[in-house]
This record gives structure tokens, sequence and C-alpha cells, in this order.
């Protein structure tokens, strides 16, 4: 009887270690599906996850809301997502995916295109506003915080009066294309970096670089 009652009050503790959750990674590369838009300047959240996954012999399945690949490594597990909800809704796939994978939003980083950095220029921030940036706007709203941690790509502002949406859906110029192998290898990087390094360090490594 005794045995029985401090098993009770005493359970079976769980397999599952605690820490392995903070081990875990949602890495999101936001953009638009479709071969219309693949090569396009909004996707570069797309075009690195894809490098990632190339470099690294992942394959992306198609799941609820995205595509989806898992990259092991040093101990860390990196869930790499490419909603398939198109750029303005963005937010209901980050926050679907966090929910069924456990992943608390200091594991989460999105990745997406910025027309204030200079084209190839890396900031990587913990918060800020969306900037007038749609998914990061349907982000915030979805999370109902600023305070998440976003990996910006800069693509510069080289366009005309009125012309920012035909910029922004625009494909890279043949320079930029020659750029963007090196510009890419260094995502890869500071992505690997977010999840074993922590933020503060990969902030410090790669911001302006």
């Amino acid at each position: 009887m005794f045995s029985f009652i401090k098993s009770f009050f005493n359970p079976k503790p769980s397999n599952i270690d605690p820490r392995d959750a903070m081990k875990k990674f949602l890495i999101v590369g936001l953009g638009n599906i479709g071969d219309t838009y693949e090569n396009t300047r909004h996707n570069i959240g797309f075009k690195i996850l894809d490098h990632l996954a190339k470099e690294e012999h992942l394959t992306f399945e198609t799941q609820k809301l995205g595509d989806l690949a898992t990259y092991k490594f040093k101990g860390r597990t990196f869930i790499l997502l490419k909603p398939s909800t198109f750029m303005n809704l963005s937010g209901k796939a980050v926050q679907y995916w966090m929910t069924k994978e456990n992943i608390s939003l200091e594991n989460v980083l999105i990745i997406t295109d910025d027309l204030n950095l200079d084209f190839g220029s890396i900031r990587l921030k913990t918060k800020g506003s969306d900037g007038g940036h749609n998914g990061l706007k349907d982000i915030q709203a979805k999370l109902n915080t600023t305070q998440y941690n976003r990996f910006r790509f800069g693509i510069s502002d080289a366009f005309s009066k009125g012309r920012q949406i035909d910029y922004v859906l625009g494909e890279w110029t043949i320079e930029e294309n020659e750029k963007l192998p090196e510009r890419l290898d260094k995502s890869i990087a500071l992505i690997k970096s977010f999840g074993t390094a922590g933020i503060n360090n990969t902030m410090n490594t790669f911001n302006g670089k």
C-alpha cells in the first residue's frame, strides 16, 4: 500500500528531457509559392532555405501550411519551413508549426527581404517593427508581439518612384546573381550559428558582414 502511494505522488520521470526543447529551432523563410515567384527578390527567404537544403542534401516535404525539411547539426534540430500561405498570411504557418513542434519564440528565426539594406547586407535583430513588410505584419499580428528574431537580407531600394512592387517581385540582376552564392553561404552560416552560438553572439559575428 505504501509503495502505491509513493509511486502516485512521485510519478516516473518522463523520458523527454526538457532540455531537448531548447535544442529545437524553427527557421522560417518568407516567400510566395509558385514558379512565378521563385527567383524574385521577395523570395529570398525561400532561396536561403533551398540553398541550405541543397548543401546538406535535405528534402522538403509538403505538409500543412508549408514545405518542411529537418536538419540535424551539432545536437540541434532545425525545422526549416517555407510557408505555403503566401506572404500576407505567413503568421498562420509560423504559429501552427511553433505549436505543433513545441518551439519557443526565442528559438524562432524569420528570414525576410529588406529594402532598407544594401544588396546582400545581413542584419539580425531580436525585435522591431514590420517596416511595411506584409509577411512580418501578419506574423506580428498572429504572435501578438514584435519581439521575435528576424534575419533581414538586403535587396536595396534601387527602384524609381512608384515601382516598389515591381522591384520586389522582380528577378535578380545578372550582377546580383553572380554575388548571391557567397551571400547564401554566409546566410547558412548565420542560421547554424543562431542555433549553436545563440542570438547575441550571432549578431556580433554577422551583422553588417
